[in-house]
């Protein structure tokens, strides 16, 4: 395989403090994909080419359920039930499983479904400001996690004091979800944090087969998931529970970082709240909380004037896309009224996030709510640089001053 100096890497500090310019000069200087010694993988750093290979399910595989039962041989039998349940994980697999896993859930995230959902958010973003004790708030902690917590943990019937289970739980699991070395993580939470889940969902599902209620679970039960096996199911509500949490949680403090360091874009946003929509969006290509997602190839072939093997890993490097000189104008500049605005947060293609109409309506009434009802909002301490690595971005401890 070719090389060259120096090489890319994904989850280098560069890269996250300044990915406009980081990628384009790797894209300069050895192309849009190019072969990375540091991920001893395939790096694909343009919009076109992150686009397309996002939609190649033919020669590129998303299943992980290899990967998953490699790590579980080198770890105790108790570990088997980890491999177990993210083999239900729609994203990790291929067609026809993948289809099959995904399209129960499907009709529970159309626009419409959504939409409806509004006044619940709305509902538990103001019963999350109500719970401020302080003038000074410390937004991760008391704003940014606990929505998409208490939304998802509604939409499957579980009771808003099983939060901060849900937390924990997906704080656990994310050490081998996100990890590119799945074999060495320590098993101990992640073992325990999934047997948690799954008898605790497993509990819900039986609920739910007795005494049908009108949640997303209950659609799941007794729609066409019913012919899903319990530790499928189980591997979808898990699924929707780490997605819905994990990933909002990230936009929404991320999105609340550059607020506070840029307050004249809480002064836009305060000014013309109907550019809210434009706003996430561009909140979401600029601070994502999805760095890159992982393939396989599973068919050899050329890509990018490159041979492609068989088992050869590629990343596909979102941020990189997302900013793109030749889609995006000024990439590094945040323009709350970019349109079009073609960023591949939530990916695309087969794969493209059953969340991303969620996770925009969590945002867009978090943010909104927040600015309007503390007009005075700022930071109360310096906001931490943004972090994180190949596959995630966060900042996390932002204090705020609510009426300073």
């Amino acid at each position: 395989m070719e090389t060259s100096a120096p090489q890319v890497d994904l989850g280098s500090g560069e890269s996250i403090r300044d990915p406009s310019g980081y990628f384009r000069a790797a894209r300069e200087r050895a192309g849009a994909v190019q072969w990375s010694d540091v991920h001893r993988a395939w790096v694909v750093l343009s919009h076109a080419e992150v686009e397309a290979a996002f939609r190649d399910v033919t020669t590129l595989s998303a299943d992980r359920t290899e990967i998953f039962a490699r790590a579980a041989a080198k770890h105790s039998p108790a570990f088997g039930i980890v491999a177990e349940l993210l083999g239900g994980w729609m994203n990790f697999r291929d067609d026809p499983v993948h289809q099959r896993l995904r399209e129960p859930v499907r009709a529970a995230f159309t626009p419409r479904a959504v939409g409806a959902l509004e006044k619940d958010v709305r509902e538990t973003v103001e019963l999350t400001i109500a719970a401020f004790d302080s003038d000074t708030v410390e937004l991760y902690e008391a704003f940014a996690r606990p929505i998409p917590a208490l939304v998802i943990a509604a939409m499957l019937g579980a009771e808003p004091a099983d939060r901060s289970r849900f937390q924990d739980w997906s704080d656990d699991l994310g050490a081998i979800v996100f990890s590119l070395a799945p074999g060495e993580v320590d098993e101990g939470p992640i073992v325990r944090a999934t047997q948690e889940f799954v008898a605790f969902f497993t509990r819900l599902i039986e609920r739910e087969r007795v005494k049908p209620s009108r949640n997303v679970l209950s659609a799941l039960v007794h729609g066409d998931a019913g012919s899903l096996s319990t530790i499928e199911l189980v591997g979808a509500c898990t699924l929707l529970l780490f997605g819905g949490h994990e990933t909002t949680t990230n936009l929404i403090d991320n999105a609340l970082g550059i607020l506070l360091e840029r307050p004249e874009l809480a002064a836009a946003l305060r000014a013309r709240p109907e550019i809210f929509d434009t706003a996430i969006d561009e909140f979401m290509r600029v601070v994502g909380p999805a760095r890159t997602m992982a393939r396989k190839v599973s068919v050899p072939h050329v890509r990018g004037g490159h041979a492609l093997e068989r088992g050869d890993t590629v990343f596909l490097a979102i941020a990189a896309a997302n900013h793109d000189e030749r889609v995006f104008a000024a990439p590094a500049e945040i323009d709350l009224e970019r349109a079009p605005n073609p960023h591949l947060g939530f990916g695309w293609g087969p794969h493209f996030c059953l969340g991303a109409n969620l996770a925009r309506l969590e945002a867009r009434v978090a943010l909104r709510t927040l600015l309007e009802r503390f007009p005075k909002l700022h930071a109360a301490a310096p906001v931490p640089p943004l972090s994180g690595g190949t596959m995630g971005l966060s900042r996390r401890r932002l204090f705020a001053l609510l009426n300073g």
